[in-house]
């Protein structure tokens, strides 16, 4: 230790997350973040049940109808945005709590809603705060060695996935008995995980340094390590310091400088595109399994009685595409992994869109949308990964949080374009279009596999936007290692 203090190391906090490795520390945030994934899940796959039940109960027209699953995507699309700037100006861990809070206190409030109006007013408080959750997914991200990142980062989505299973057995015990038990069964994902968000997620120590807080951002990481079973007195003695990330302030314009312009525009035409695809074809398998709904009502209304077996299974088809893209994307790449899922994707749903109308074999249209949803959530899982690796510190959740406006945008129209008394053919038609536009987007990100989420500086506008042009690279800046003496930064291009 004594020959340590003699001479000063600086630790870049990709070199210092990697020496930290995978761990328990990182499990603890996985289980905060990700039940964070099971909330927005939830909440806005309750849509699809609850939309039926009260235009039944109500007397609702298909318009209001539409109007009550919208509202949450127009509340999501503000909260990005504020969320985003709230994130990188004010830090993660408020953002993340702050999130969780509205989500619980208006997903409650949503079972004590006495009309159309008042209910779609805290539904849109509900989709304020869901449009935070993109916060713990930055939050653990930042957290990850760059050996582990990309199959942690998908295994996040085993929580959505765990939502999407829950939201119609949920159903399934309580809708018969009461909607409002069953808005407060889907708000309990979020309440468990503020408060374990309070208990066990401190701030990002990427984010601390960008705001120059050096030694928070080093006891974090001394915190980490000794969560981890690494002595931190080894890894982070008194003369190890941190390289300085701070950097100029950054806001949303910064998007769309020279350097960001290029990839921000494919990547906000991805998460429109994903967005639409996905939870259109949430709504368009509800809607063909569930035709019989208004049939099962009698002339005073009542709860629509859905096929659950049908919805259950195809939600089931997540864990299916989640397994196969954890095992495929280190290797393909992410890239590749899009542009696939959404050209099967919206192929496999035009398929089920035209037979829907042909034929109503239960077993053949199950298939479809079994595979269809597969499809669906490899894709978005994908993104989700990437998103985050193309940003850097500086406006990694700015960036992140307006690519999921825009895809909460794309998701607003969902209900409208599915909904209603449009056929299935031009649903399927239409759906087919989008999921070829969004392939295209995907094609023109840069691919990121393999490569650290370090800081770059806003200096470097030049370099990136020169790469952004290949479509294929990105530049970073970042020390040699964590065991050597002072060394100048190094301008490496990862391919």
């Amino acid at each position: 230790m004594d020959n340590e203090s003699n001479e000063k190391t600086v630790v870049s906090i990709d070199d210092a997350i990697e020496a930290i490795g995978m761990g328990p520390f990182q499990r603890r945030v996985l289980w905060a973040a990700g039940l964070c994934f099971t909330a927005d899940a939830t909440e806005v796959m309750l849509l699809s049940f609850l939309s039926l039940t009260l235009q039944s109960e109500w007397g609702l027209t298909d318009m209001q109808t539409a109007t009550m699953t919208a509202c949450v995507f127009a509340g999501s699309i503000v909260g990005t945005l504020f969320f985003g700037f709230y994130g990188d100006h004010y830090g993660r861990r408020p953002a993340f709590l702050l999130a969780c809070a509205l989500i619980s206190l208006f997903g409650l409030a949503t079972a004590f809603a006495t009309g159309y109006p008042s209910l779609v007013g805290v539904r849109f408080m509900v989709g304020f705060g869901v449009g935070g959750l993109v916060v713990p997914f930055d939050v653990f991200a930042e957290f990850l060695p760059t050996s582990h990142r990309g199959v942690k980062l998908l295994a996040i989505e085993y929580f959505w996935t765990a939502g999407s299973l829950m939201t119609p057995l949920f159903a399934y015990l309580t809708l018969e008995t009461s909607w409002r038990i069953f808005v407060v069964l889907c708000a309990m994902p979020c309440l468990i995980s503020g408060i374990m968000g309070i208990c066990l997620v401190p701030e990002s120590p990427r984010w601390l340094l960008s705001m120059g807080r050096h030694e928070e951002a080093k006891a974090i990481l001394r915190s980490a390590a000794s969560a981890n079973g690494i002595d931190p007195d080894t890894l982070f003695h008194a003369n190890v310091t941190l390289k300085d990330e701070q950097v100029e302030s950054s806001n949303f314009l910064d998007l769309l400088s020279s350097k960001w312009r290029r990839s921000t525009l494919f990547l906000w035409g991805t998460w429109i595109g994903y967005a639409v695809g996905y939870y259109g074809t949430i709504l368009a398998v509800t809607r063909i399994f569930d035709e019989d709904a208004y049939d099962a009502q009698d002339d005073n209304g009542g709860t629509p009685h859905f096929n659950y077996q049908a919805i259950f299974i195809s939600a089931s088809a997540e864990i299916l595409g989640l397994i196969v893209v954890i095992r495929t994307v280190d290797s393909l790449g992410r890239v590749p992994s899009q542009v696939m899922s959404y050209l099967f994707g919206g192929t496999l749903l035009f398929t089920l869109s035209i037979l829907s109308t042909v034929t109503s074999n239960s077993a053949i249209l199950t298939a479809l949308s079994f595979f269809a949803r597969a499809f669906e959530m490899m894709g978005s899982c994908v993104t989700w990964v990437s998103t985050a690796e193309i940003y850097t510190t500086e406006v990694r959740t700015t960036g992140h949080a307006s690519a999921n406006a825009m895809g909460r945008t794309g998701a607003f129209f969902s209900p409208y374009l599915v909904g209603g008394n449009m056929s299935m053919l031009a649903v399927g038609s239409i759906m087919l279009a989008i999921h070829l536009f969004t392939a295209f987007c995907a094609h023109h990100l840069p691919e990121t596999k393999g490569r650290e989420i370090g800081h770059t500086s806003l200096d470097d506008d030049d370099i990136i936007a020169d790469d952004d042009k290949d479509g294929n690279e990105m530049s970073f800046r970042y020390d040699d290692g964590i065991d050597g003496n002072v060394k100048p930064p190094s301008s490496r291009r990862i391919v």
